[in-house]
């Protein structure tokens, strides 16, 4: 995949939040900063704030568990918000969900108030969304299943759960492109199943740029008749937008 000149790079630490609305054709490429990163990630048409990402639609359609190159990332409507069009990972998470108040304290991780540590807090990914959330006018009905990107979660035989401690190394980077204008909200707190011993703070790369639109011989849109007719979907919406 050829991306375009790097636009925008920033760093965003550990257990800290980010929000912005991404243009059709952008791309987002996320670089692990320290090993173990996780990054919750959710997503809404900012046209339609009531159309979000739609995680059991995109695992469903697409007939797995784990999301990483050549999958896309689909909203509630059938369309694609973004497609993931590199990764070295190979497995992010779709099923873990995310960091509340009470798995910290089950956990024991002090928690650590914005008025005792400043931005050096600790932070829950449930608040930390709610808070850019709110930028928008957008509350907690307004919360979705998110996705934990560099985070691996996987099944045994019995459907139990259990997180892979060591499946993030530093360095590695996983690239978004986007299908439609998105909003796009994430945060930097860690995995509800991280099994550290003290709250983590792992942060991450951001670089913005851009990517040429893509055509039936794309990675993501020729994995699976589904993704075609997400694509498909997406044509008609934008025949359909406002200028």
């Amino acid at each position: 995949m050829t991306i375009h000149a790097i636009d925008y790079e920033t760093h965003l630490p550990g257990g800290q939040h980010w929000s912005l609305r991404l243009r059709r054709g952008a791309t987002m490429r996320l670089t692990a900063a320290e090993a173990g990163a996780n990054v919750g990630l959710l997503m809404y048409n900012p046209e339609n704030l009531l159309e979000r990402l739609n995680l059991p639609d995109t695992l469903k359609c697409q007939h797995t568990f784990k999301l990483t190159r050549g999958h896309c990332l689909y909203s509630d409507m059938g369309r694609i918000f973004a497609s993931i069009i590199e990764d070295d990972l190979g497995w992010h998470d779709s099923v873990g969900g995310n960091l509340n108040a009470g798995h910290m304290i089950a956990k024991g991780w002090q928690p650590v108030s914005f008025q005792q540590a400043l931005n050096d807090r600790t932070q829950t990914g449930h608040d930390s969304f709610l808070i850019e959330l709110a930028k928008y006018g957008l509350g907690a009905r307004d919360l979705a299943a998110n996705l934990n990107l560099f985070s691996k979660v996987v099944a045994d035989d019995a459907g139990r759960l259990s997180y892979v401690p060591d499946h993030c190394p530093a360095g590695a980077s996983v690239t978004l492109r986007f299908e439609m204008d998105t909003l796009v909200a994430l945060h930097t707190c860690p995995h509800p199943l991280d099994p550290s011993a003290d709250y983590p703070k792992r942060g991450v790369d951001i670089a913005l740029g851009t990517a040429p639109p893509p055509d039936e011989n794309d990675v993501c849109w020729a994995h699976c008749a589904e993704n075609a007719r997400g694509f498909a979907n997406n044509r008609l919406y934008h025949l359909g937008a406002p200028r």
